[in-house]
C-alpha cells in the first residue's frame, strides 16, 4: 500500500457517512418483546408501563432495513471504493462499542448523524492485509444524545489459503452447538431425537428456541420423537459441489408424526423418486469419523 492511497484514505477521517437520519420506526414495545425473546432477556425493566428498551438495542432503532435509508453521504461509498480498487475487496464486522447516555422509551423519536471516524494503517491478520474502518454513529432520542455506537470493519485482500488434504476436505461441516440447543446434539449422540415442549402452553417447537414462539415462555421440557415422519417438501441438490457431499441429493422438509418439522438428508431412496407425502423413517447416520446426523430413509424403491 502506498503512502499516497493511504493520505487519500485518511482523507475521509471526519467526514460525515450520514446526516440528519430518522429511524423508520419510534420506540416501540413490539420491538422490544422481539429483541428480549431472540436474546434471552428477561430483565423487568424492559415490561410494563415505564419499560425502557434494552440498550443494546441502540444500533436496532437506526437501521435502514432492506430498503435502507436516503439519508447516507456518498464518503463512505467512496472510501470502499478506493480500498476495492486498491484489491481490499473483502469485508468483516469485528467489532463495536456502545456508550449509552439515557434510556430509550416506547415513543421516543430516534435521529441520528454517523462520522468516518479513522481509518488505520494497513494491518495483516488471519483473514488477510487490509484497513480497520470505524464509523462513529451518534443516537438522539427526541433531539436529546442518548448514545453513541463505534462500529469497526475490516476491509481487506484475503490471504492465500493452505491446500488441505483430502481427509478435511471431506469432512460436513460443523453444526454450532450452543446454550440453545446443546440438549438437541445430547439427544443424537444417544440416538434420541428430542423436541422441545413448552412448559406453559404444551406447544411443541423443532428447532430448539430459548423461548415458546406460541406464548413466549421460557420454561420448557422435551418429548422425544417416534421416528416416523412424511415428507413435507423437498428439494434437489445439484450445485455447488462440495467435497463432503455427492449431489445429487434430497433434502427434505419432514412432517414428524409429532406435529412439528425439520431439514435433513432422505436417504435409502434415489434422489429422482422422492415424492411430497412419501412416509419416511429415522436414523441416525454417521457422515464421518466424528459426525453422526438424524436423517430420515424412505421405503425401498421410493415412491414410484
Amino acid at each position: 500500500m502506498t503512502d499516497e492511497l493511504y493520505g487519500q484514505l485518511k482523507a475521509y477521517e471526519g467526514r460525515a457517512a450520514a446526516t440528519a437520519g430518522v429511524g423508520k420506526d419510534l420506540v416501540n414495545e413490539p420491538m422490544i418483546r422481539h429483541w428480549c425473546e431472540a436474546m434471552g432477556d428477561t430483565g423487568p425493566a424492559y415490561t410494563g408501563p415505564d419499560a425502557i428498551a434494552p440498550p443494546t438495542m441502540l444500533q436496532a432503532w437506526t437501521m435502514g432495513g432492506l430498503s435502507g435509508h436516503t439519508d447516507r453521504t456518498a464518503a463512505q461509498d467512496e472510501l470502499f471504493a478506493l480500498l476495492d480498487g486498491a484489491g481490499y475487496t473483502s469485508v468483516v464486522a469485528t467489532d463495536c462499542e456502545q456508550e449509552y447516555l439515557r434510556p430509550l422509551r416506547p415513543g421516543d423519536r430516534i435521529t441520528f448523524d454517523a462520522v468516518i471516524e479513522s481509518v488505520s494503517e494497513l494491518k495483516t491478520t488471519k483473514l488477510g492485509t487490509g484497513h480497520f474502518v470505524t464509523t462513529r454513529t451518534d443516537v438522539r432520542a427526541n433531539g436529546e444524545l442518548a448514545g453513541t455506537h463505534r462500529f469497526r470493519i475490516l476491509k481487506y485482500a484475503p490471504a492465500a489459503r493452505r491446500k488441505s488434504g483430502p481427509t478435511a476436505l471431506s469432512r460436513r461441516p460443523r453444526p454450532v452447538i450452543n446454550r440453545d440447543n446443546a440438549g438437541f446434539w445430547d439427544g443424537v449422540a444417544e440416538h434420541r431425537l428430542l423436541i422441545q415442549r413448552c412448559g406453559e402452553c404444551a406447544a411443541l417447537r423443532l428447532p430448539w428456541l430459548p423461548g415458546c414462539n406460541a406464548c413466549g415462555s421460557p420454561e420448557w421440557d422435551t418429548v422425544e420423537a417416534g421416528g416416523a415422519g412424511t415428507v413435507y417438501s423437498y428439494v434437489v441438490m445439484h450445485h455447488p459441489p462440495f467435497p463432503a457431499f455427492d449431489p445429487p441429493y434430497a433434502v427434505g422438509l419432514i412432517e414428524l408424526a409429532e406435529g412439528v418439522r425439520m431439514v435433513t438428508n432422505v436417504v435409502g431412496v434415489p434422489y429422482d423418486k422422492v415424492r411430497i407425502g412419501m412416509p419416511v423413517q429415522l436414523e441416525f447416520l454417521w457422515v464421518d469419523e466424528e459426525l453422526e446426523l438424524p436423517v430420515f430413509r424412505g421405503p425401498d424403491g421410493g415412491a414410484g
